[in-house]
């Protein structure tokens, strides 16, 4: 065995996330075997880890720059195969605009974006010295934790909803005052009894002669006061 390679293995335990040769009864405690073939003597393994998500706080607005000038950056140190995918979480949402629905997009974590990557000191600095990015979260001074595996299946629900079925751009709470916008009733106030989130639908109070009077409404047809 050539002494760089002898040198990896006695250094195994100081792996962080990178290719290294190592014997294989240390194996388990850093991945996965890539390519063994052999018996469990002397042969030497690559250490392949799994790619996680992490975190990486941008400028504010700055989120699909980021992401563009980041890949490029990936491409040109070529390290493609360190990195999957760069997500800028976005949901689909609609709103009422001079009597027509409008749909666009949104961000739901402004200023951060997600990237899937093994981490090491070569990723680290090539995402850490990208244009208008802040860091990773947590901060420098602490090693990245990457997110945990229910936060991402959460995170990829939010999306695929949003895509799915576009959300109002406003949220109601049970109390809100709010103007009715589009319908028979426009121009009249109100106040939320009730919100139905799941259907996109609220019901309000409105004094009509006088009297309070239940009407059931559509989020895009009303706007807080």
């Amino acid at each position: 065995m050539a002494t760089e390679e002898r040198n990896s293995c006695i250094n195994i335990d100081r792996i962080n996330n990178c290719d290294h040769y190592c014997y294989l009864p240390r194996l388990s405690r850093f991945g996965f075997i890539k390519n063994y073939k052999g018996d469990f003597e002397l042969k030497t393994f690559r250490v392949i880890m799994a790619k996680k998500w992490f975190v990486i706080h941008t400028y504010s607005g700055y989120e699909n720059k980021v992401k563009t000038v980041l890949e490029e950056r990936i491409k040109s140190f070529g390290k493609e195969d360190q990195f999957a995918e760069i997500l800028v979480p976005t949901e689909t949402v609609v709103e009422l605009v001079k009597g027509e629905r409008v749909t666009t997009t949104r961000k739901f974590f402004p200023g951060y974006i997600l990237v899937n990557m093994e981490l090491n000191d070569e990723t680290w600095h090539i995402v850490r010295n990208t244009p208008k990015v802040t860091g990773f979260i947590p901060p420098t001074g602490s090693r990245p934790a990457p997110i945990p595996d229910e936060e991402v299946a959460e995170i990829m629900h939010q999306i695929s909803e949003g895509t799915l079925r576009p959300k109002p751009k406003v949220s109601f709470e049970k109390g809100d005052t709010i103007h009715i916008i589009d319908g028979p009733f426009v121009n009249f106030n109100g106040i939320v009894a009730e919100v139905k989130p799941d259907k996109g639908r609220l019901k309000v109070l409105v004094s009509i002669f006088g009297r309070e009077t239940p009407l059931e409404l559509e989020f895009l047809q009303v706007k807080k006061s």
